[in-house]
């Protein structure tokens, strides 16, 4: 089954596409939208079953996903452009870059990890399958959202944090469960991230318990630029958008 994939296209120039993550939309990049657009073509599509973008069916796979993004890539005219993916968007990032290896320009992970998920993370998003089973995606949403920020910046941020959870009550059933799904299942991809030509970038949060630094550690020999945010959880570019907005537009800048 193929999906339309709704976006916002703002700006000319070297394209730059940002991934969301899971149960978020589009919208999540407005700073970085603004940021950039006068240097850079910047593209923000809503993943199948988030945002606009619809999506009918309980199953998907990374490879799918990526092949969508291929496709609108190409209906697009786009050359070589840099795709920088959040979590979620950052699996599907990797495996973008699985498909098309150097028709990219460039690689970005964002509170990302190229691992497979291990036995207690599967455990977490099986747990997560029978939880919007039986209580939906308003409920599930409304208690995942916030723990994505560091308790500190829950206490100073709660009309960002709400705004985030207004987007992801966007999220259709059959979005939430699929992509469950596919990030239990997805693939190793560190040879993908290790082989990948064109530059990489990784932003990791220290305080991240989502993608756990330690994990994320591990990727820095793979990668051309690797920051750490000492204050970030897991959303980074709310979180300390200043010095997000610099290590991207830096590693834009390079090569």
């Amino acid at each position: 089954m193929t999906a339309t994939i709704e976006y916002t296209d703002q700006g000319h120039g070297k394209a730059v596409i940002f991934i969301h993550g899971f149960c978020e939309t589009k919208e999540m990049w407005g700073k970085f939208i603004e940021a950039f657009s006068g240097e850079y073509r910047v593209l923000c599509p809503d993943l199948p079953g988030f945002g606009e973008s619809r999506w009918f069916e309980e199953t998907i796979s990374m490879e799918q996903a990526a092949d969508m993004l291929r496709d609108w890539i190409k209906d697009l005219g786009l050359e070589k452009p840099v795709v920088i993916g959040h979590s979620l968007g950052g699996y599907v990032a990797l495996a973008m870059a699985a498909l098309m290896g150097d028709e990219l320009g460039g690689l970005g992970l964002f509170h990302s990890t190229a691992f497979a998920d291990d036995e207690e993370k599967i455990g977490v998003r099986n747990r997560t399958l029978t939880f919007v089973k039986k209580h939906g995606v308003r409920v599930f949403v409304d208690s995942f959202v916030p723990p994505l920020f560091t308790e500190a910046h829950r206490a100073s941020m709660d009309d960002t944090i709400q705004e985030v959870v207004q987007l992801a009550r966007k999220t259709t059933y059959e979005g939430l469960v699929s992509f469950t799904k596919a990030m239990r299942d997805r693939k190793d991809r560190m040879d993908i991230l290790r082989g990948f030509s064109a530059k990489k970038l990784m932003i990791a949060g220290v305080l991240d318990g989502a993608v756990k630094i330690d994990s994320s550690r591990k990727h820095q020999v793979y990668v051309d630029y690797y920051h750490e945010l000492p204050n970030a959880g897991h959303m980074g570019m709310f979180e300390e958008e200043k010095e997000t907005l610099k290590m991207v537009r830096e590693f834009l800048e390079i090569g």
